[in-house]
């Protein structure tokens, strides 16, 4: 089992407060990840979890147990963070079940339990090698494996993947959802990398300044964010936001044109995704735009485009496209147009 839940969890270092009454329950065997820009507070809760800070107001509980008290050893718990952290003189074999060691497990279990580590990461091979004879994904694997021998409640990963290059992210990802598909376990992850947090959660947890923006399934942040901040922060490239104005039934860009408005309440900012963007002539659709860059990425290119005085927007295009910089088109908006009030609150 490992059902994990926060109850108003604060944190304060003096009279600073980072961590700010999050309320949280996380289901056993749920792979969760903690987003957010540097200095949201995603790690310190993440090591608010693990026991290795202190939990300064609120309550934590695993599996019906308060714990909030208890030390990093009493939670049942494993730890894997960005530094690898193995010791240079051993194997891999003896670094994966060093801790087992240290608490006095039969030799004959650590060997099992190395055993079937190894064999779901795929380390069979290199288990009489040292770290220096290892690649950074295969480090990370090992310390990965040394938390799987522990047979944890639940896995706490502190961004794991930001010490290696593109290409090793991309394949440690997929050795995660591996994993956890594999494992079953309940799974904790930080990270600042919305396409980590995209590709792997069950449900992603936005944080902003210390609180809770909005938690749902990646496909429901995307489609449905709650703010602006979130609109902003969840897609690559992120959701174009424009300044609009409406005034019963429809809504107009600021320097722009409009179209059909159905909110209960005024809007103050649209939001359209590049995708959701289609280039035609000029004096056509929402807007006018000069083409300013086209970066092609094969399958898409995103387009670049001045909009004057509604600023910067980018467009998804499908494969290679005719267009170059200084051509004038139009912006047609086709698909979902997302409202947001004056307090960036989303209007459904």
């Amino acid at each position: 089992m490992g059902a994990i839940e926060l109850r108003k969890i604060e944190k304060w270092f003096d009279d600073i407060q980072v961590v700010k009454g999050i309320d949280l329950e996380i289901r056993d065997g749920e792979f969760v990840v903690f987003v957010g820009p540097s200095g949201c507070g995603k790690s310190t809760l993440l090591r608010m979890i693990g026991g290795l800070e202190e939990i300064s107001r609120g309550g934590l509980v695993i599996d019906g147990r308060d714990v909030t008290s208890d030390p990093p050893s009493k939670r049942g718990l494993t730890m894997v963070f960005q530094s690898y952290a193995l010791y240079p003189h051993m194997s891999v074999r003896d670094n994966m079940g060093f801790s087992l060691k240290t608490a006095g497990v039969a030799k004959a279990e650590i060997a099992r339990k190395v055993a079937a580590a190894a064999e779901v990461l795929k380390l069979e091979p290199y288990l009489d090698r040292r770290p220096k004879a290892l690649s950074g994904g295969q480090r990370q694997r090992v310390a990965i494996g040394r938390s799987i021998v522990r047979d944890p409640t639940a896995f706490l990963f502190d961004e794991p993947l930001s010490n290696l290059d593109a290409a090793l992210r991309v394949e440690m990802r997929y050795e995660i959802a591996k994993l956890h598909q594999s494992l079953k376990a309940t799974m904790i992850y930080v990270t600042h990398d919305q396409v980590e947090a995209m590709t792997l959660a069950d449900r992603i947890v936005v944080l902003e300044f210390g609180t809770i923006a909005q938690v749902g399934t990646p496909r429901e942040l995307y489609e449905a964010p709650a703010n602006l901040f979130v609109a902003g922060f969840i897609g690559s490239p992120s959701m174009n936001i424009m300044e609009t104005s409406t005034d019963g039934g429809r809504y107009e860009l600021r320097g722009g044109r409009g179209g059909a408005f159905a909110g209960d309440r005024p809007a103050a900012k649209l939001g359209v995704r590049p995708e959701h963007i289609r280039l035609g002539a000029a004096g056509e659709g929402q807007a006018d735009a000069v083409v300013d860059v086209l970066e092609y990425l094969g399958a898409d290119t995103f387009v670049i485009l001045d909009a004057g005085h509604i600023g910067r927007v980018t467009a998804r295009v499908i494969g290679d496209t005719r267009l170059s910089p200084g051509d004038s088109v139009g912006l047609l908006f086709e698909g979902p147009v997302h409202f947001f009030d004056d307090d960036g609150r989303a209007i459904r």
